[in-house]
């Protein structure tokens, strides 16, 4: 007998063939080591330093000395140019020839002035030049980037070392043998199915045995017997599976964070280098298709690199191989951005992507974010997408999500259909364990027959590789794996859906990740930029259309400002920038991108404001506007500082003094203001003032006005909260432990790993109360319309906080006016509050509505919320009584048994060893309440903490009308707006904000001749109807009826 099969163990026959094709093992004498069989050395490598990431039209002009292999560049972030001079050798004309780099480092080849492949040294080691003429001097240059794929730190997530260098270790030309190319994938997939098929599966064996036959049948450098080999290899390949097999859906992917552990102008090259990769090898593999997400980057890659940028447009429109998928600006926080930043994401993506791509995108891409909001549905849907994908809920610590493709359901009942890719991963290297996982973890099997599979390099780029598609290639349809092909999004959730949906499982309210808990509060003064621009912006186009309505001067409102503005927020919305988990140099460049919205914002408001008024006649005549759609009660603080702001007959007001001083000689004054007016302080001082006041009494200090009446003791703690109206205590206090109203308290932060994202639930077994003094507590304020105490409080020897407590006339919440010098290393700061409330939910302000999480751990879905999000409020109510915490600029919240819980300050040192050092300044308060937070208005008072009156010297040109009014509180005016494609209609979004169906007549002073509904991207709906009735402006008003947080923006045409 010629040849037997010899009986061996399977590890043994799976190494053999394992070393055969190994990078690390006998390359001496396997086949990876014949794969470039020829080498040949570049006839001259020259090299130029720049100062910073310079076009190419300029680097090429600047002069280049000779280098060589072996020398080093640096430092890290900077940039290094080379000119690589190189001649084909005649005889390797009719082989592929490619050049070799490695710098270990990322770099970019350019090839006739444009960007040609991507480089770095963990994979794309090597560019394609066979379309160089052999024998003739060729000439590209390289620009090499001071940096790795994952940046310059140590680890993963260590921050930069700002002194790395890079070698230049390899500069050549060499061949690339494809036949040995192909067989060793031959190989690999075999290795790969033997495996990872279960031994219960006899194709298993049969790859065993056909992998073993080829590895026989192979002899190193023999191309005839590659032939035979490769002749074996087709023939397992062509067998089919059956048709039932489950349907793989690939794609490739290159997931490009626009900012994390490199700056965001580094990103701008991660964008050419993975691009330029990516369509050069679309030309070589035709059925290749790549998702690609985020406006912003393509954007980008149109004023930096527009050939490339045009290439990419023409393979869009006519080889639909280079797909534009999610819809928004940036791929933004899940979590934090308001619910009007959540419809700018859209609406400028959306936009970009039909002006540049002739049209939108209908799948909504969201990999890598680390939560995703119970409001999003809605916004998906209005903005004419259908379906969601993401996967980051496979990251969640405790529980296992149960869904692969089901429908979410958000707060309002919208729904999207929705996928996350069972390889639980956004960059697979598609092998045969991420195929088959696709099955394995599929959560629906039986209801769904189809996956998607995302493969390419990620987070820092870089994107497939050939190895991969090549990969795919022999997996596409061959029996032991599912069905494999090349998809986009669109033809994936087209297949389900023509198999039918009606099988599928729906998830009610937000995708929570039980992981990143951390992130709600990372990086404080990002958070409180980002709180405060987005307020900014809003009054900014108020008044800019209330403007342009009232002086019918088309072409005034300042549309491309207020866009660049708008862009730069959701840029810095991305999901690792808002969260705080990026290095320093993108928190400073984000807050460098803050400045400039709040300079240029604060001019536009001025600009806008000032023209709706003449002048102040004389001192102590000021305006006040009301940007909110209901009264504003409340006591102001003008801004000037003059003893004769206003004048005795204005000061006195009946019996009571409606006017005064604060502690640092402001002038003090109550009043009450229209909703969204412009009104003068005289105007709306209010006549009927009930004073505050304040006593101190046995080392505490008592507040009182009608609503409250607080007890505070030297550590600024609330012993004590009394609510008039219902003769409730608000809190439940106890000396044991330091159980009070107001009380910081700090925890040890250690995560597992990932320092800056994640706060585990083992911290809350470290609580210690703040309880020693700097100084004894002091009245600050004594008047009639404000008393107010200040405390010093000592966290550390390096760490203090200094405190204001404030009750006003008229309010009807406790306001904390809070300084902290912090500078920990590895904790937690919180204040807490222990309500006298008794509820097994608190319920959480979020884009547009709010939501009820348990205050119990009852199961581990319970108990994993242990950190959770809230915007401006969060709320504990029984019936007839509740506590609501109010907040301007803070995210993270936590409510257990009856303990509240705002978080203030974390102290990571990874990737920023800097977050969060440093001073600090925000506000909270606390609200008891009668009834529903809805019934005592908690929302609105949360807004004015957040968006209060803007007060400025000037006359009224006019008596003082509302330009806007709502007759139902449960609708709020949330946007007014300019349209983006006219001149002369307002956008007006509003939205129910109590979780019930609401009916409300909406009046405007403004010369509106008509409405009609529109979606958030501003495209009228073809039946001008909401919830079956048509919209209709008559006689100065709209009556309308929206569902529970039903958001609705209506085009307002003017006259």
């Amino acid at each position: 007998m010629s040849e037997t099969f010899v009986l061996k163990s399977r590890r043994c026959t799976l190494e053999k063939a394992e070393k055969l094709i190994s990078d690390a093992y006998f390359t001496d004498v396997n086949l990876r080591g014949r794969l470039y069989p020829d080498k040949h050395p570049v006839t001259a490598i020259y090299h130029c330093a720049v100062d910073d990431r310079i076009p190419y039209q300029e680097a090429i002009t600047k002069e280049f000395t000779k280098t060589e292999i072996g020398k080093t560049f640096g430092p890290t972030w900077s940039t290094h140019w080379f000119r690589i001079e190189f001649s084909i050798p005649e005889d390797w004309v009719d082989k592929e020839v490619r050049l070799a780099w490695n710098s270990n480092s990322e770099a970019l080849v350019w090839l006739d002035g444009s960007p040609f492949h991507g480089l770095n040294k963990d994979n794309h080691k090597h560019v394609d030049v066979s379309s160089q003429q052999a024998g003739l001097k060729q000439t590209v240059f390289i620009e090499m980037a001071c940096n790795t794929m994952f940046g310059a730190g140590s680890g993963l997530i260590g921050p930069p070392n700002p002194d790395m260098t890079f070698a230049l270790n390899q500069v050549e030309l060499v061949t690339f043998d494809r036949v040995v190319f192909e067989l060793i994938h031959d190989i690999e997939t075999l290795v790969d199915m033997a495996t990872h098929i279960p031994e219960t599966d006899q194709r298993s064996f049969q790859s065993l045995y056909t992998m073993n036959s080829i590895v026989n049948a192979c002899t190193v450098g023999d191309r005839e017997s590659y032939k035979l080999a490769g002749q074996i290899a087709r023939k397992f390949f062509s067998e089919t599976p059956g048709s039932s097999s489950h349907t793989v859906h690939a794609m490739g992917h290159a997931h490009i964070d626009s900012a994390w552990l490199w700056p965001y102008a580094e990103t701008i090259r991660k964008c050419a280098r993975s691009w330029s990769t990516t369509l050069q090898l679309m030309d070589r593999f035709p059925d290749f298709k790549f998702v690609c997400s985020q406006a912003q980057q393509y954007d980008w890659v149109k004023l930096h690199y527009p050939c490339m940028f045009e290439r990419i447009q023409k393979n869009s429109a006519k080889k639909e191989q280079f797909i534009p998928v999610g819809g928004v600006w940036v791929e933004m926080d899940g979590n934090l951005p308001s619910g009007e930043s959540f419809v700018r994401q859209f609406l400028y993506g959306q936009r970009f992507f039909l002006r540049e791509f002739k049209s939108k995108c209908n799948v909504f891409w969201l990999p890598d974010t680390f939560g995703y909001s119970a409001q999003l549905p809605q916004i998906i849907r209005e903005a004419g997408i259908k379906y969601f994908v993401t996967q980051k809920l496979s990251w969640s610590l405790v529980n296992k999500f149960p869904h692969s493709t089901f429908w979410w359901e958000g707060i309002d009942g919208s729904r999207c259909l929705t996928h996350f890719p069972p390889a639980n991963d956004y960059g697979t290297s598609a092998k045969v364990k991420d195929v088959l996982k696709t099955v394995t973890e599929n959560k629906d099997k039986g209801r769904v027959n189809h996956s998607m599979l995302l493969f390419g390099y990620g987070d820092g780029g870089g994107g497939p590789s050939e190895e991969m598609l090549t990969r795919l290639e022999r997996m596409k349809n061959v029996d032991g794996l599912p069905r494999v092909k090349q998809s986009t999004p669109q033809a994936f959730f087209e297949s389900v859906e023509r198999d039918g949906t009606a099988n599928l499982c729906t998830w009610i309210g937000e995708l929570y990740l039980e992981l990143h808990q951390g992130t709600f509060t990372t990086q404080a003064k990002i958070k409180k930029y980002n709180r405060k621009m987005e307020f900014l912006l809003r009054n900014v186009e108020l008044a800019q259309s209330i403007l342009l309505a009232r002086s019918g001067q088309r072409g005034r409102y300042p549309r491309s400002q207020l866009q660049r503005l708008w862009q730069g927020l959701l840029l810095n919305q991305f999901h690792d920038v808002l969260p705080g988990s990026c290095i320093k140099q993108v928190v400073d460049d984000a807050i460098g991108i803050y400045e400039d919205i709040d300079k240029t914002a604060s001019e536009l408001l001025d600009q806008g404001l000032n023209a709706l008024v003449q002048p102040a006649e004389q001192r102590g005549q000021y305006c006040i506007f009301n940007p909110n759609s209901w009264w504003q009660h409340q006591v102001i603080a003008l801004p000037e500082v003059h003893e004769d702001d206003i004048t005795p007959k204005q000061a006195k007001i009946q019996k009571h003094e409606a006017v005064t001083k604060d502690h640092s000689g402001r002038t003090l004054v109550l009043v009450a203001v229209p909703p969204m007016s412009l009104s003068s302080s005289a105007d709306t001082m209010m006549s009927d003032v009930k004073p505050v006041c304040i006593e101190s009494c046995e080392g505490a200090f008592k507040l009182e006005n009608e609503h409250l009446v607080a007890l505070i003791d030297n550590l600024g703690r609330v012993v004590s909260l009394k609510h008039k109206e219902t003769d409730r205590e608000a809190f439940k206090t106890n000396t044991q432990g330091s159980v009070y109203g107001n009380q910081f308290v700090i925890f040890d932060d250690i995560p597992l790993f990932w320092d800056a994202w994640d706060v585990m639930d083992y911290h809350l077994e470290t609580r210690k109360p703040i309880t020693k003094m700097r100084s004894q507590a002091s009245i600050l304020d004594s008047s009639q319309l404000r008393c107010s105490i200040e405390t010093k409080l000592s966290i550390s020897d390096s760490s203090w906080i200094d405190q204001v407590i404030s009750l006003d006339s008229g309010s009807p919440y406790l306001r904390f006016t809070t300084e902290v010098h912090w500078n920990e290393n590895h904790k937690f700061l919180k204040v807490e509050f222990p309500l006298n409330v008794r509820s097994t939910n608190a319920t959480y302000e979020i884009q547009f509505g709010h939501l009820q999480r348990p205050t119990h751990f009852n199961t581990s879905w319970d108990s994993a919320r242990y950190e959770v999000v809230g915007h401006k409020w969060a709320d504990l109510s029984e019936h007839g009584f509740g506590v609501a915490l109010l907040n301007d600029s803070k995210y993270g919240h936590s409510c257990h048994d009856n303990i509240m819980r705002l978080s203030l300050l974390r102290s990571p040192k990874s990737p920023d060893p800097t977050a969060d050092m440093g001073k600090h300044h925000f506000t909270y308060a606390i609200m008891p309440h009668k009834g529903s937070f809805q019934e005592s208005h908690v929302i609105q008072h949360a807004y004015n903490l957040n968006n209060s009156l803007v007060v400025f010297p000037g006359t009224l040109m006019s008596q003082a009308d509302s330009y806007f009014t709502v007759d139902n509180p449960a609708v709020v005016i949330d946007t007014i707006k300019l349209a983006e494609d006219h001149e002369d209609v307002l956008v007006m979004r509003l939205f129910e904000a109590y979780g019930g169906q609401a009916t409300t007549r909406i009046h405007s002073s403004l010369p509106v001749q008509r409405a009609i509904r529109c979606n958030i991207l501003e495209e009228a709906t073809s039946d001008n109807c909401l919830n079956g009735n048509v919209v209709q402006w008559k006689d100065g008003f709209i009556e309308i009826t929206l569902t529970p947080f039903q958001i609705v923006s209506l085009l307002l045409y003017l006259r």
